[in-house]
Formats: structure tokens, C-alpha cells, sequence
């Protein structure tokens, strides 16, 4: 699979062309269309990486996760059935390896309590500040653009994993209200409600940053 933040290869125009919607392709991939499953990938690795790397954190992972999705899409063919849009299908994919990797990671952070720390520096986390886009950052002063993806990463982290994982759909993603309500089981005003307390929240968290 080519490089989630790349361009693609030539076959993305035709990804562009290409007249049929997600769940059509995905019905003509689990006929034996190669090319479909293609077209899938190009159209949406992208939002899903982005998805995946603000959730994780790390881009190396979340390039591991981006790969584990398309093999299960790849290995669900079979069983895909034209019943709900393709985003969502896939979105539930890639949400429910986050929670495990979530799951796993808190499991880790308990067992390192009894552990000796390790260095003086915490270079994953350095690893994990520079995965928050300077783009999603709204500031012409270049000197200050560091310390504000930091604050902007915490204050994303520190959220509760419910509204988190609404922001990160919504904001991220883009994806609508709707989707995200079948992708994590819970009423459309249910997320809605999440997505405000998950802006209230930064509001907060980065409010001398908006004044300043």
C-alpha cells in the first residue's frame, strides 16, 4: 500500500473518475474486482490515517493500524452486505482497533508504574507531539507554532475517550453526525452532545491562547 500521506500513484485520478459510489465498489471488489478495492483505498486512507494518528499518536502505529484495516476490509469481502455506507463500515473498523490499542496502552502505563524509569528524555512522547499537524494550527508565528501543537495535542488527549473519538470523526474525518452515531453505537443528539462538550472543553483548556 502506497504512503498514506503521499499523493498516490497515477490510479488516483481514476479514483477521481471513477463514477461508482464506495458501496458499489466494495460489492464489485467481493465480486473479484481488484481495481475496486483500489479505488476504495485511494479515496479513503488518507482521512483514516489521519484518523488513526491523531487517536494513537504515533505515526509509525498508526501507519500498522491503516494496514490492519484494509486486511480486515480484505478479509470481510466476502461477508460485506450493501446494508450501510461504506464510511461507516470501515470507520467502525478503524475505531475499534483504537479502543483496543487504547485498551492496551493503559495496560502498559499500569505495569510501568512498578517499572524504573527509562532516561532522562521521553523521546516518544517528542514523537507524539510533532504527529499533530501544524496545519490544524492557526497561527502565523512560526516560533510559537511548537508550543501551540503541544497544548493543542494535550488538551485533544485529555478529553474523555467518548468525546475524543467524536472530535477526532468530526473535525479529522469529517465525518457527519449520522455516521459517527452508527459508528459508536450511541443517538445522533448523543454525539452532538459529546462534539460540544468536546469544544467546551478545548475552549477552556486553550482560552489564553485565544486571547493572547
Amino acid at each position: 500500500m502506497d504512503d498514506p500521506h503521499s499523493s498516490g500513484r497515477p490510479s488516483a485520478p481514476s479514483a477521481v473518475q471513477e463514477p461508482r459510489s464506495d458501496e458499489a465498489l466494495m460489492v464489485g471488489f467481493r465480486e473479484g474486482e481488484t481495481r475496486a478495492f483500489e479505488v476504495l483505498v485511494v479515496r479513503h486512507r488518507r482521512g483514516l490515517f489521519n484518523f488513526l494518528l491523531r487517536s494513537v499518536q504515533n505515526r509509525s502505529r498508526a501507519e500498522e493500524m491503516l494496514q490492519e484495516v484494509f486486511l480486515r476490509v480484505v478479509r470481510s469481502k466476502e461477508r460485506y452486505e450493501q446494508t450501510a455506507k461504506f464510511t461507516t463500515w470501515v470507520y467502525t473498523i478503524a475505531r475499534n482497533l483504537c479502543v483496543d490499542e487504547s485498551r492496551r496502552a493503559k495496560f502498559r502505563r499500569t505495569v510501568s508504574l512498578d517499572a524504573p524509569r527509562r532516561g532522562p528524555g521521553n523521546e516518544e512522547g517528542s514523537a507524539m507531539l510533532e504527529s499533530v499537524a501544524a496545519d490544524q494550527v492557526a497561527t502565523d508565528d512560526a516560533a510559537a507554532a511548537p508550543q501551540i501543537r503541544q497544548r493543542v495535542a494535550k488538551a485533544i488527549d485529555g478529553l474523555p475517550d467518548d468525546q475524543r473519538e467524536v472530535f477526532l470523526m468530526r473535525q479529522v474525518s469529517g465525518l457527519s453526525f449520522k455516521e459517527i452515531g452508527e459508528i459508536v453505537g450511541a443517538p445522533e443528539n448523543t454525539v452532538k452532545s459529546r462534539m460540544r462538550y468536546a469544544l467546551d472543553k478545548l475552549r477552556t483548556e486553550l482560552a489564553d491562547f485565544a486571547d493572547a
